[in-house]
């Protein structure tokens, strides 16, 4: 499937339009219900096997952030057996209390894999706590980039963000077909 088939199919599956309140704070007036794409067994592995050109050679382990990063994550570690993290927005209060669970991070090269970046405000906390217990991170990668300020602030904070699709692209997509 081209990249083109796949954008159009993952719009049509997940584009809604209204009024919507996104987690930067903004407005929006369309919404990309990643869940939708990310519940469909068959969609899902499209989008995780045009993901893994985008993952860094030098990457040791994949940290899927809370809720949408996590399915995104497992896929991408079946398929390229790196094994996996999952990264909750706080520490639970009890248990092992940790911000990543699963594997060890501390010393490793760490990939954030996230579904849907609007300003990055997540990826930037998250990898702010992964790096506090020793996470070597600079890379993440998401399948759509809202395309409003994510890679800039990520820029800011040493951290290249490598998108699957832009929100133009999928707007572009879905007009052509």
């Amino acid at each position: 499937m081209s990249n083109e088939n796949l954008a159009k199919e993952i719009y049509d599956a997940c584009h809604l339009e209204g009024n919507f309140l996104l987690r930067s704070g903004a407005i929006s007036k369309e919404y990309f219900d990643k869940y939708l794409f990310e519940s469909q067994p068959g969609l899902l592995m499209k989008i995780a096997k045009s993901l893994i050109p985008l993952i860094p050679p030098e990457t040791e382990i994949l940290a899927g952030l809370e809720l949408g990063g996590v399915p995104l994550a497992v896929i991408l570690s079946q398929l390229t057996n790196l094994p996996t993290a999952f990264v909750r927005k706080e520490a639970k209060a009890y248990g092992t209390k940790k911000i990543a669970e699963g594997i060890e991070i501390d010393g490793a090269k760490v990939l954030l894999v996230e579904d849907v970046v609007t300003s990055g405000g997540q990826l930037i906390l998250s990898a702010s706590d992964l790096r506090s217990i020793g996470a070597d991170l600079t890379n993440a990668v998401c399948v759509i980039d809202r395309e409003a300020g994510g890679v800039e602030n990520l820029s800011a904070e040493s951290i290249q963000l490598e998108a699957l699709f832009s929100m133009s692209l999928l707007k572009h997509q879905s007009s052509q077909g």
